[in-house]
């Protein structure tokens, strides 16, 4: 499976730096919105997540469901 690598990250848990940029969720992308996050601490973990890449990047299965 290929991965989507998403700088910056789309998260809203302890660390993220602006000076990196964050990339777009494709997911957000394709249905022109702004809900959908990577990972939210203690709430919940997208469905496409499939880990963290140092430093501060997501790896992303969008469209593809781990």
């Amino acid at each position: 499976m290929e991965f989507r690598e998403l700088s910056g990250a789309n998260m809203d848990i302890d660390f993220s730096n602006p000076e990196w940029g964050n990339s777009v969720c494709p997911w957000n992308e394709a249905e022109k919105t702004d809900v959908h996050k990577c990972a939210v601490k203690d709430v919940s973990i997208c469905k496409y997540f499939c880990g963290i890449r140092p430093l501060d990047t997501v790896l992303c299965s969008y469209p593809d469901k781990q």
